[in-house]
């Protein structure tokens, strides 16, 4: 029973220190984002800056889509085009 408190409490202590650096892994980079937005409302091609992210946004979109919303043809359909131009290559 003793051996089982050990385990609970060193498996307890070991989420609150997850979760604490989680926590501190998120404020450090919360701090950074700020830095760096701060620095780029100084910058004087702040709009071309924000154009060309969302340009970038939009592409990054346009891949995805593509990607996972587009349907492969399928596998026979392949494979019977494939025939039909070896049956048009053999018949030349």
């Amino acid at each position: 029973m003793t051996q089982e408190a050990g385990r609970r409490g060193g498996l307890d202590e070991r989420a609150v220190l997850l979760m604490a650096g989680l926590a501190d892994l998120a404020v450090s980079t919360m701090g950074s984002a700020l830095g760096t937005v701060r620095g780029l409302l100084r910058r004087s091609d702040a709009a071309e800056l924000a154009a060309e992210a969302e340009r970038d946004l939009m592409a990054r979109g346009r891949l995805v889509l593509d990607r996972y919303a587009a349907v492969p043809p399928a596998h026979l359909e392949i494979l019977a085009r494939h025939a039909l131009a070896r049956q048009a290559g053999d018949d030349v």
